[in-house]
């Protein structure tokens, strides 16, 4: 259970990992597909991945791995998430 007197960056497992990991230079370039996912693998193991994923994606975060995504996985997240406001659909990110 959180603490409701923290902010939810107290609890990612990513706090005191060198920034650089969580932001390779290149998303596609096959040696960064290594970094990228060594990223995501510490994303994986966190407890406040959803917290990370919902704040990147309502801030519209261009750059970086946040709750275990690329910036094109978020903005797909994003761009199905407008089809289901539009629709009607529930979608889950």
């Amino acid at each position: 259970m959180l603490n409701p007197d923290k902010h939810w960056t107290d609890y990612a497992i990513c706090r005191g990992v060198d920034p650089e990991l969580f932001y390779p230079i290149n998303y596609t370039v096959p040696v960064m597909a290594e970094q990228v996912e060594a990223a995501k693998a510490i994303c994986g193991n966190c407890p406040v991945k959803a917290e990370c994923l919902d704040w990147a994606l309502r801030a519209g975060e261009p750059d970086g791995i946040w709750g275990g995504t690329t910036p094109e996985e978020r903005r797909y997240i994003r761009r199905e998430m407008r089809r289901g406001e539009r629709t009607g659909r529930i979608v889950a990110a």
